[in-house]
């Protein structure tokens, strides 16, 4: 590791002292903190990290609120303070997802190997969380016009319910524009796909299987629904975004009968539906319904019913935003590379956008496909320090 990446354009003395500040021994030891603390989602709690993150943006000057959005699950919102103008916020959650099998040591003692972090959550994103504490001690003597945040929610990985209590609680400070700090790579993404999660359950009549005019199969029912949702998903594919592709469905859980000698009573489908910047989970569903409908499905005793369990919505930026191009300048006066380009995953950023009509980007250190949520979990330290020198740039060129 090295604290002293090349700057590849010239910078003035001012950006040159908060880059030099940020160094790796302190980005190292905060990631190492962090992912001590398990934080596994689901059937864990996030208290002990954000209890250790309030902690380190205290140190960094900022001021630092935490709510408790569930039992154990509190939302931090950490503010280093600047002039009466627009802020810079930076996103991320403090949740890991379980560690599975796989691993070559204990997920939750972290080790530094041939310059990487390794650890449950240092990529996804803990050391990206760490980044930005350490980007924010950095600025805490800097004169800015507008506040630095950083938000760190729970249950991102799950069912959102930190980033949706967030948005719930606007406290009217405005933002230029929010950088979501997940493992990108460092590239600069200006669009990003949603996600939901659609529940389908059918009801039928049980009847003997010699006799199955007597009943009503439900499991018939559901291959038809599926049937449907397979030809919607096969024509969205034929036009295809250039930065996400296209929304996609997929059938992710069916159960359903009671015994092979029954006709089947009931169905449940679990179907995730990734969803484009302009797409609505429960329209969706209600379309859905609709066909079910039109096609005759929902008659003659088999009743269906449709549900959106989950919705995280999907948010685009324009490319030439001030917030774009100043994260692409950044990353490359840091010492790294980038390019704009979009994400077909999803994140907490579709809601700050939406909801709070804050432009997004995603910027982060880490490789989602390759290391997130996977065995041996690891980021690349030099990542880290590029990611903080990119980030304390950002504020010092947006916030002038």
């Amino acid at each position: 590791m090295t604290d002293a990446l090349p700057l590849l354009t010239a910078q003035n003395e001012r950006e040159r002292a908060v880059c030099a500040a940020i160094t790796a021994e302190s980005i190292v030891e905060l990631t190492r903190a962090l992912v001590e603390q398990p934080s596994v989602n689901p059937g864990g709690t996030e208290a002990s990290t954000v209890a250790v993150l309030a902690e380190a943006a205290r140190g960094a000057g900022a001021s630092v609120d935490v709510v408790e959005v569930a039992p154990d699950r509190p939302n931090l919102v950490a503010t280093l303070p600047g002039g009466d103008g627009p802020g810079l916020m930076f996103l991320g959650h403090s949740d890991v997802v379980p560690t599975g099998p796989g691993w070559t040591a204990d997920p939750f003692v972290p080790r530094v190997v041939d310059g990487r972090i390794i650890g449950r959550g240092a990529t996804d994103m803990k050391g990206g969380l760490a980044a930005i504490v350490v980007a924010m001690n950095a600025l805490r003597d800097e004169k800015l016009s507008g506040p630095v945040r950083l938000t760190c929610t729970v249950d991102e990985e799950e069912h959102g319910i930190g980033v949706r209590d967030l948005v719930s609680r606007p406290d009217g400070v405005s933002f230029l524009g929010c950088v979501v700090a997940e493992p990108t790579g460092l590239d600069t993404v200006i669009a990003c796909r949603g996600a939901s999660y659609i529940s389908v359950e059918i009801r039928g009549r049980a009847a003997h299987s010699g006799r199955p005019a007597d009943g009503r199969n439900a499991i018939n029912a559901a291959a038809r629904i599926i049937e449907i949702i397979r030809s919607d998903h096969d024509a969205m594919q034929t036009e295809l975004d250039p930065l996400l592709g296209a929304g996609t469905w997929n059938v992710g859980t069916i159960t359903g009968g009671q015994g092979i000698s029954a006709v089947a009573p009931d169905a449940s489908i679990g179907i995730d539906r990734r969803l484009m910047p302009d797409e609505d989970a429960e329209a969706i569903a209600a379309a859905l319904r609709e066909r079910v409908a039109a096609e005759g499905i929902d008659t003659d005793g088999i009743e269906v019913d449709i549900a959106v369990t989950m919705q995280m919505p999907g948010f685009r930026t324009a490319v030439d935003h001030p917030l774009v191009t100043s994260a692409v300048e950044a990353v490359r006066d840091a010492g790294g590379t980038t390019s704009i380009g979009g994400w077909t995953a999803a994140c907490d950023g579709g809601f700050v956008t939406r909801d709070l009509g804050i432009p997004c980007i995603v910027l982060g250190p880490g490789d989602i496909n390759t290391q997130a949520h996977q065995p041996d979990e690891s980021v690349v330290i030099d990542d880290l320090v590029t990611a903080a020198r990119a980030y304390a740039l950002m504020a010092l060129r947006l916030l002038s």
